[in-house]
């Protein structure tokens, strides 16, 4: 069955949604030791993005492996209520309707906490792949919402990337896809949908 060109793939359960975001060490290492990002060095007035995909993480991360900042991989599990929140303040990156006044859309983009950006899935190789992984940017009252409502559980993913990325690299393509979280299609409201247009 062909998978719908925009469509959110999570791990999730009746409680949480799984997402990932990959960060210094520095950063890593406080909101593993305290449960939660709040507590420095992580700033509360920066963007935040986060991506229920973890092959688009692998993908942006080079498995944890780049030397940018992005070397620890994080599983974040929050709220459902949370991630619907944020999908439902969200505004496309881009102006999806080309008949929107372009003033009227940037007085919105202000006005709207959350951004999406529809990106290509990756398979494991980090090719990309017809359908499109969804990457969901967190600012304003949407930060302080996410590290101080929403996240239930962090965990670090660090090692498995290594290791999956490790079965990768020696063809063991059985081994590594047995490694990979299982990712579901997520249900969505209809509001949610056309929002995003889905």
């Amino acid at each position: 069955m062909t998978t719908p060109t925009r469509q959110i793939r999570a791990t999730y359960n009746t409680k949480t949604i799984r997402v990932y975001q990959a960060y210094s060490g520095t950063i890593a290492k406080a909101a593993l030791e305290h449960g939660t990002f709040v507590c420095p060095p992580f700033k509360m007035a920066r963007m935040t993005w986060i991506k229920p995909s973890f092959l688009w993480m692998m993908y942006r991360s080079g498995w944890g492996k780049k030397d940018n900042g992005q070397n620890h991989i994080l599983a974040i599990d929050i709220t459902r209520e949370g991630f619907e929140w944020a999908l439902q303040h969200s505004l496309l990156s881009h102006r999806a309707n080309a008949h929107t006044d372009k003033g009227e859309w940037l007085k919105i983009k202000k006005a709207t906490p959350v951004r999406i950006q529809w990106d290509p899935e990756r398979d494991v190789y980090l090719r990309p792949l017809e359908h499109r992984a969804i990457q969901i940017g967190l600012s304003n009252e949407a930060v302080p919402l996410y590290v101080n409502e929403w996240v239930q559980n962090i965990s670090d993913v660090t090692e498995l990337a290594a290791d999956i990325h490790n079965l990768v690299e020696q063809s063991e393509l059985a081994a590594a896809n047995k490694l990979l979280p299982a990712e579901s299609p997520y249900p969505v409201s209809d509001s949610i949908t056309e929002r995003l247009d889905m």
